[in-house]
């Protein structure tokens, strides 16, 4: 049984079809900077027929861009992963370089976001899935972050992670730099009056959103041209984990960026 502590260990073996495919994905699109090398596929040896086409694909691919796949006893899979969702496959893969953010990364009319002080990659990592779900154009990260803990973060955001732009930067430079690219810059605290719904979440937007423990640092916050509230349906002093709070915000602006509906 792998320990709790496990999970903020540094590991970049990618568990499970949905996490390999996304990295998969991710190399074959031409606009992704994703470079993580695949070392090798390993695979279950004993669960074979039942994962017999994922291995054959993964095959094909392993031919196009030379990695190997091969099988393995279970007890090597077992070492090697620290969840148990693998279904028998793993990717052993090297770092991903992580591009210091600049102006030229931006896009025109985007979303981006800055996730702060969140202690657990797991809930990074789902805070990533919704938001890429809503249609994040990138995230930007400190130079201290996750992504060490690149397979649980890209098990828990179902291989967002993979597949979404990553970026480093002084978070206060990060917003300096949006700020002249024409972004509004929203923070989300419980310390203020203007609710979620009330507000302007239209793009180009770049999101703050801080981890329930210790929010987001004062400088970053007292860079944010709008700062909303998440409102609540009764009184409840807790705050929302980081991943329940970038779901909330992600979908609002989801929403308020949808085309107008057509007339039947």
């Amino acid at each position: 049984m792998h320990k709790e502590s496990d999970k903020f260990g540094e590991s970049t073996v990618l568990e499970g079809i949905t996490s390999i495919r996304a990295l998969i994905d991710a190399r074959r699109d031409p606009g992704s900077r994703n470079d993580r090398p695949i070392e090798r596929i390993l695979f279950d040896e004993e669960r074979l027929r039942k994962i017999g086409k994922e291995v054959g694909w993964l095959r094909a691919v392993g031919r196009e861009y030379d990695f190997p796949v091969l099988p393995a006893p279970r007890e090597e899979i077992e070492r090697l992963a620290t969840g148990t969702t693998h279904g028998g496959l793993l990717a052993v893969c090297g770092q991903r370089i992580l591009p210091p953010l600049s102006e030229c990364d931006i896009l025109p009319d985007g979303f981006y976001a800055m996730i702060e002080g969140v202690e657990d990659p797991y809930n990074f990592g789902y805070a990533l899935r919704s938001l890429y779900a809503c249609g994040l154009s990138g995230a930007i990260l400190t130079e201290r972050n996750w992504m060490s803990a690149a397979g649980v973060v890209a098990r828990a955001s179902a291989g967002a992670s993979e597949r979404l732009s990553l970026f480093t930067a002084d978070p206060c430079a990060a917003a300096a730099l949006f700020r002249r690219a024409g972004y509004r810059i929203v923070a989300a605290d419980v310390n203020t009056e203007t609710s979620l719904p009330c507000a302007n979440m239209k793009k180009p937007l770049f999101l703050l959103i801080g981890g329930e423990k210790r929010g987001l640092s004062q400088a970053l916050s007292d860079m944010a041209d709008l700062t909303v509230r998440i409102p609540y349906g009764r009184r409840f002093d807790a705050a929302l984990s980081a991943a329940s709070a970038a779901t909330i915000l992600g979908y609002e602006v989801l929403r308020q960026n949808l085309p107008p509906a057509q007339p039947e």
